[in-house]
């Protein structure tokens, strides 16, 4: 199970690919596919970039409300 189950509903929201989010980040694309499979987890600063990208907030990134703002 993913560790960021919504990510890619919110990348796919915005129409992007994978690489195409990397991109916007400043990250490498198997970073992107890593999370998005479970593989690996963000670190704290990486979350928050992402939460930041898709006006959301952490919790609702990670999975532990369906809430997507405060």
């Amino acid at each position: 199970m993913s560790q960021l189950p919504n990510l890619r509903q919110l990348r796919l929201e915005r129409g992007l690919s994978q690489p195409a989010l990397a991109k916007e980040l400043g990250m490498a694309e198997r970073t992107v596919i890593r999370w998005e499979n479970g593989q690996s987890s963000p670190v704290l600063k990486d979350l928050i970039s992402l939460a930041k990208f898709f006006e959301v907030s952490v919790a609702f990134l990670i999975g532990e409300t369906n809430q997507r703002r405060f």
